[in-house]
């Protein structure tokens, strides 16, 4: 007899709330990486300073995923995430405004604190409404985020000739009313906590944990490469115009979207290891594609297979970590996202030194090799589906 789940209008408006968080983040975050360009020009910045800036990010985002950690337990991931919202918001209209070099470091650094807490405390409150849906939501929260940066990219495009503080001001300011709308709706403290359950021993759980905090970092080391890179390596490699260039990334994101609006019924039948393994297999066979290329329609089929087969990942790595949660406090979802950060550094350090030793083809062939290593952590996340019959037996 199948599980009947009723989905109250409560969980409804959580679900519709928290998509917004997802969204959010995507729009602030998209839209000052579509004006780094600008920003160099602005402060004359040089190759090292301006990689500099762009690596601190991840690394301070990381301190903001830790303390997200260590509030949400405490206040609830609703009060992080309402606060990183916000702040996320200010700080991309900060940045347009800077007046120096300095208080543009200050300004990114910031904006990687709340970027990093609103990562972690947005997927605690997807899975805590996930579990209240009883069913895979997360893919579909993640899929706001990839729809919300193509717009911002979009976006970017369309008001070129619009100044860099108009640009970013519009972007927070969008951002602002989108999080101050979602916040009263999202899950309360006591709401997405749960009474220690069926879940995994903890010394179970702590090499689980890493196993799939591994899986979420090639799968980082992958989009690292084709967000950096793949533009370069259309315009390099393949000697594309300037107009085909940003294809690329627009092909990965778009994919990465369609990807997620379907995921969570793939996960729903398939079960997580199967989907992560022809995931898996999928952006494997993309990278492939990429490196051999001769002609820059065959890359952009490539990138695509890319966003597809890598937009199952995250969601499942999330609910994995949800999953070996006892009480759904959130902590093990913010230590996991540090492997996020691990992964964005990795994946641009990675196929930057490849590149530098003088073969762009052969640094697009490295990742196609690393996705390959999701297949054998792909058994890890049979906790997703343990959890998942846990939850059902327990309705029964």
């Amino acid at each position: 007899m199948l599980e009947v789940h009723v989905v109250s209008p409560r969980d409804q408006r959580a679900r519709i709330a928290a998509s917004v968080a997802f969204a959010v983040q995507g729009i602030c975050f998209a839209a000052v990486i579509a004006q780094v360009p600008t920003l160099q020009d602005k402060f004359t910045l040089s190759e090292l300073q301006l990689t500099a800036t762009l690596a601190a990010v991840p690394v301070i985002a990381g301190v903001g995923s830790v303390l997200a950690g260590i509030l949400a337990p405490r206040i609830g991931s609703a009060a992080v995430l309402r606060l990183g919202g916000l702040g996320t918001s200010a700080l991309a209209v900060a940045i347009g405004f800077v007046p120096s070099t300095t208080l543009l470091y200050v300004a990114t650094a910031v904006f990687g604190l709340f970027i990093g807490a609103v990562d972690a405390s947005m997927n605690m409150q997807g899975v805590a409404v996930q579990r209240q849906y009883g069913r895979s939501i997360l893919a579909s929260c993640h899929a706001w985020w990839s729809i919300a940066a193509i717009a911002a990219s979009a976006a970017a495009i369309v008001a070129a000739g619009v100044s860099l503080e108009v640009f970013l001001a519009g972007v927070g300011a969008v951002g602002a009313v989108l999080a101050l709308a979602a916040g009263p709706f999202l899950l309360k403290r006591n709401e997405e906590t749960l009474e220690e359950a069926s879940r995994p021993a903890p010394a179970t759980r702590r090499w689980i944990v890493v196993i799939i905090g591994i899986a979420l970092m090639v799968m980082f080391i992958g989009d690292a490469a084709t967000t950096s890179w793949g533009g370069i390596f259309l315009q390099d490699a393949l000697a594309a115009n300037e107009h085909l260039v940003p294809a690329g990334l627009f092909t990965y994101l778009t994919f990465q979207f369609l990807g997620r609006t379907i995921s969570d019924r793939v996960i729903g039948r398939a079960g997580a290891v199967a989907t992560l393994v022809i995931g898996g297999l999928v952006a494997a066979s993309g990278f492939a594609l990429v490196a051999t290329a001769q002609v820059v329609l065959t890359a952009l089929g490539g990138f695509a297979l890319v966003g597809l087969g890598l937009s199952v990942v995250v969601p499942l790595t999330f609910t994995a970590a949800d999953a070996l949660d006892p009480t759904g406090s959130g902590s093990v979802i913010a230590r996991v996202n540090l492997f996020n950060y691990a992964g964005v550094i990795a994946g641009s350090v990675v196929i930057g030194v490849i590149y530098d030793a003088g073969s762009l083809r052969l640094a697009f062939a490295a990742p196609a090799v690393l996705v390959l290593a999701i297949l054998a952590l792909a058994p890890a996340f049979r906790v997703v589906d343990a959890a998942r019959s846990a939850r059902f037996m327990a309705a029964r």
